[in-house]
């Protein structure tokens, strides 16, 4: 937020906000000083008499009224109905200036010349480059007060559980569902190379929508996998589909694993996704004997799968002729 007081004559002075809105809005209103302040000099009209005294002074007026006053002094430039009987309503409440209120978002200042310049300049160096790549960042999902705390407090009581020997690391089991790609190309940084003035670029593959991929869910333990399963083309994991297909192979490898077939001290650990949400999903895994790890939603980094397994995977794995291959590989 822009702010400066211009001066209209050597007895009044406006103070002006620059503001964001739709158009016609009292929202808008800095973004339309300019005009009115030519307006205001060029018929002699003072602009604090027009606005501080239609809207602040005469508070106890009606919207109606205000809003034929500030038509008569702005012309064109007035605020519609809807934003005066919005504003009037503020000042009746309480409310002593029409300045912005504090907003998220990009402040105004990074829109200098010099970080235009800088920008403009990596383009020039790389002619690869784009504006859109280079001014680009990840943005990660805005959480709110509430998931904040929840998954606080979701960590430190699976850290606590830990730490007094409750849980082990080793009969925690985690799994999600991943697409691969039957054909590697490589990924945008692992293309990147540094070259010469002179020499022509690197060709990069791009991977076309269309190329073969399949779907494959995948858990494992901190001893090594425990399933592996491919997903059948057109197949959808719904809550039976996970269940029948790999909440039941992952229960049989456990109890192969386990001479005792227990599986009370199993803990399982997957995202919020739908079907792993199901009540149907949670009832067998409640009757199984496993416990289930709380997962905090827009939690990617607590999730071994996200945050290591599938990239890894994907890295590692040498190109596939087909569905069967990539599945054995």
């Amino acid at each position: 937020m822009c702010e400066a007081h211009l001066p209209i004559n050597a007895s009044d002075t406006l103070h002006v906000t620059n503001l964001y809105g739709r158009s016609k809005d009292f929202g808008d209103f800095g973004s339309q000083i300019p005009r009115q302040i030519k307006s205001f000099q060029e018929n002699s009209v003072k602009p604090a008499d027009a606005i501080e005294k239609s809207m602040n002074y005469s508070a106890f007026e009606n919207a109606k009224t205000i809003c034929e006053k500030l038509t008569t002094a702005l012309g064109p430039d007035a605020p519609a109905y809807s934003a005066v009987a919005k504003w009037a309503k503020r000042f009746r409440e309480g409310r002593e200036d029409v300045n912005d209120d504090f907003r998220s978002g990009r402040p105004i200042s990074v829109l200098t010349d010099e970080n235009i310049e800088q920008v403009r300049q990596v383009i020039e160096d790389d002619p690869h480059s784009t504006y859109e790549k280079v001014t680009s960042r990840w943005v990660a999902h805005k959480l709110s007060d509430e998931q904040k705390q929840q998954r606080l407090r979701v960590c430190r009581q699976n850290l606590a559980k830990f730490q007094t020997g409750k849980w082990r690391l080793s009969d925690v089991i985690t799994g999600d569902e991943t697409w691969i790609y039957h054909r590697r190309i490589g990924r945008k940084s692992s293309n990147a190379t540094w070259i010469s003035e002179n020499e022509p670029p690197r060709t990069i593959v791009r991977r076309d929508r269309s190329d073969p991929k399949t779907l494959f869910c995948l858990f494992f333990k901190s001893n090594g996998p425990v399933l592996i399963h491919k997903v059948d083309k057109g197949k959808t994991i719904n809550h039976n589909y996970y269940i029948e297909n790999c909440l039941r192979p992952v229960i049989d490898e456990i109890r192969k694993q386990e001479k005792s077939s227990r599986t009370k001290c199993i803990r399982l650990l997957h995202d919020n996704g739908r079907s792993h949400i199901h009540r149907d999903v949670i009832d067998y895994l409640t009757e199984e004997g496993i416990e289930i790890i709380p997962h905090p939603p827009y939690s990617p980094d607590l999730a071994p799968c996200d945050f290591w397994l599938n990239n890894y995977i994907k890295i590692n794995l040498a190109d596939q002729e087909n569905e069967e291959s990539l599945a054995r590989a």
